[in-house]
């Protein structure tokens, strides 16, 4: 999917379907994280930047129950005489069993929404189970989406709108959704035994729990079943299109276009034309519902947001989508053929997925039948020539350990992807966190330093990727790329720009002898380091003279001849830190208008909650400075100076405290933490609340 900002409602959209088991009639996939439209492309390009935006009217975080009401109109002469209230934001969650096909309806309605020319966000939720327990709490399945008329940072606080397809959906999601906000609600199913599994002793829809919210009831299964009446479907098959009923409602409701979810189903299942028809059908119902009952007595608008993007065509894209397709381009700039040794983990597998479509780019994928394989087969690759890459989560990283060390001692050009999740050990497979950044800093044996880059948005995973690849190109090192969960299953528009935007990252191989020995013969040393990078020659395999030896034993500077000598290896070990210290990367910058005496400085994922709390308080007049790091290993030559300046450094982390132990030991700065480690993104309000008491101390 793709749109023009120009006239964002005229594009075509795509997709590859849906992330978990269940949803339109005839899906029966298996979970996945990060589905995401796709846009055709002949070259995978640069991402748009979250810092392009200007501030904006809102952080576009809060839980206003009915969103920022623009004022009322009606529809044109034939259409419907409900009113419209024009809003400038919505943030809506869609909820249900794992079977009930929560993630493709949100995907679907994203699609739409970045067609039309919206900001958003988004926020995946999922069991880790393939199929968790029907209707109990644990295999609720959610998908929340922020979408506005202005930029917007993160998938918001509190939604404005909850969809809850059954009792469990209600009951794990209703302590979110802030009083007054519309909740539409499957009514077939608060039945006796459905509520009683979750602990409903009668029923949320008569007692009057609910009166602080405008509830919708809407028997959502029954009028699916028919819906599709005509199409001869057993009673279970037609209701799993419930969701697209939903979908369809949901769309009439917020003036979705929807020619290209039709086109989506009847793409999807052209193999089965009456199925399709059947989902298009459930779809069409729950537009006509929407405008022809009497409990929705209002629809809604949210304009385009055409003046928070820089002139250009967007598409919407996941974190992982979006770092795949960083790595095909880097590969495609570096003119190397771009390798990836992969063992499938959560959330990293649908960067094998992808990777695995595009031969034409000149990649080439290998599912493993290990972790070790994977990263070993990897190495071989970047030893043979090419960009290797080998992508998983935080128990991967862990058996990939010890070869990620042999790459350090070999300085060869490797990109270890992280996508880290709630640990230890198998942890919170779908939930995010950022407790891998001392492991990737210091989680193998000996001095073995490896450069540290981490993507702040979905969108930035691109630029990630390329910034990755060139370090790695550049210096001849491992480099560890760190996303998470969030980044990785969430979305944003990306804005696609000209090939010539991209950075050149053709580095040449070793051609012939370097070297000159005292009797006059040339030869060829594979440590006689570049005095600028003190990275050494990439000589590719069957290159005639340029012979060498590898392997993990020390080796003699220069020549590369093992070597036990300890001077050699004191020097050895102190030029490959020295090699990563000098590592050029850009000076950080600091966002403070104010001259404020406190600085939150964050990494990652981090940024879009930061960032919009930041904007909470500043449009309340409290002065705070905010700078965000992509590079941790090295960081920045002018950090030091930054937090000196300072009177207090609030360091907001999903873990217990990793970056803020790191500023403290390099720069003797007493940065004060702010974490959480629930599984979840930290919330724009209570990251606003914990800044305003830091600063008030």
């Amino acid at each position: 999917m793709t749109s023009q900002v120009s006239s964002p409602a005229e594009h075509a959209d795509e997709a590859d379907g849906a992330r978990e088991n269940g949803g339109a009639v005839g899906e029966q996939r298996a979970p996945r994280s990060g589905s995401a439209p796709r846009a055709s492309h002949t070259s995978p390009t640069s991402p748009r930047s979250r810092t392009d935006h200007g501030a904006g009217p809102q952080d576009g975080s809060g839980a206003v129950p009915d969103g920022s009401e623009r004022g009322e109109s009606t529809r044109g002469e034939g259409e419907s005489e409900k009113a419209v209230r024009r809003l400038d934001r919505v943030i809506i969650r869609f909820a249900g069993d794992s079977g009930d096909g929560m993630q493709l309806t949100g995907d679907r309605f994203t699609s739409e929404t970045a067609s039309f020319g919206n900001d958003l966000s988004t926020l995946p939720n999922f069991p880790a189970e393939i199929r968790a327990p029907a209707g109990t709490l644990p295999g609720v399945s959610s998908f929340q989406l922020h979408f506005a008329d202005h930029d917007i940072l993160t998938p918001g606080d509190a939604p404005n709108v909850l969809v809850a397809m059954n009792p469990a959906a209600l009951k794990a999601n209703i302590g979110d959704v802030p009083r007054g906000a519309e909740i539409i609600v499957n009514t077939d199913e608060f039945t006796k035994r459905p509520m009683a599994k979750v602990g409903y002793l009668t029923s949320p829809l008569e007692d009057g729990s609910l009166d602080g919210y405008q509830v919708h009831p809407v028997p959502l299964t029954t009028l699916t079943i028919e819906a599709l009446k005509e199409f001869g479907l057993s009673r279970k098959e037609a209701e799993r299109s419930k969701n697209m009923f939903a979908l369809g409602l949901l769309s009439w409701m917020y003036n979705r276009p929807t020619e290209g979810t039709e086109r989506f189903l009847r793409a999807k299942f052209a193999k089965k034309p009456q199925i399709a028809e059947a989902n298009v059908t459930a779809f069409r119902a729950g537009w006509n519902f929407g405008e022809t009952t009497e409990d929705f007595a209002v629809s809604y608008e949210v304009a385009p947001a055409d003046s928070a993007f820089p002139t250009g065509t967007y598409r919407n894209i996941s974190g992982n989508l979006a770092l795949s397709y960083g790595l095909v381009a880097a590969g495609h700039q570096a003119d190397l053929p771009l390798y990836l040794g992969s063992y499938p983990i959560t959330p990293a597998s649908d960067i094998l997925h992808e990777l695995s479509r595009h031969k034409n780019f000149g990649v080439r994928t290998f599912q493993a039948e290990d972790e070790i394989a994977a990263i070993g087969a990897a190495l071989g690759a970047a030893f043979g020539g090419a960009l290797a890459v080998t992508t998983t989560s935080g128990p991967g990283v862990a058996l990939k350990s010890e070869t990620i060390g042999l790459a350090v001692s070999l300085e060869l050009p490797l990109l270890i992807v992280g996508i880290q999740r709630g640990g230890p050990s198998t942890g919170l497979p779908t939930k995010t966190e950022q407790a891998d950044l001392l492991q990737a800093m210091y989680g193998r044996n000996g001095e073995a330093p490896v450069p540290v880059v981490a993507p702040r948005t979905p969108a930035d995973c691109f630029d990630a990727a390329l910034e990755a690849a060139r370090i790695a190109l550049t210096y001849r090192t491992p480099v560890f790329l760190l996303s998470d969960g969030y980044l990785a299953n969430g979305s944003e528009p990306w804005r696609i720009p000209e090939p010539a935007e991209l950075p050149d990252l053709r580095v040449p191989f070793a051609t012939g002898p370097n070297h000159e020995l005292p009797d006059g013969t040339e030869a060829f040393w594979p440590y006689k380091r570049d005095p600028e990078t003190l990275a050494r020659p990439w000589a590719v395999p069957g290159t005639p003279g340029l012979e060498h030896r590898i392997g993990g034993i020390e080796k003699q500077d220069g020549t590369g001849n093992i070597s036990y000598d300890p001077a050699n290896h004191d020097f050895m070990v102190r030029t490959r830190q020295a090699k990563v210290d000098g590592i050029q990367v850009p000076d950080l910058v600091v966002d403070d208008p104010d001259g404020a005496r406190t600085l939150v400085l964050g990494w990652g994922s981090t940024y879009g909650p930061i960032t919009a709390a930041v904007r909470r308080l500043r449009r309340n007049g409290t002065a705070i400075a905010q700078a965000h790091l992509r590079h941790l290993n090295p960081f920045p030559r002018n950090l030091g100076e930054i937090l000196k300046r300072y009177d207090k450094v609030v360091v907001p982390e999903m873990n217990l405290g990793q970056l803020a132990t790191l500023l403290r030991a390099e720069y003797l700065v007493d940065a004060h933490s702010y974490n959480q480690v629930n599984g979840m993104p930290f919330k724009a309000e209570q990251l606003a609340t914990a800044l305003k008491e830091a600063i008030d101390v």
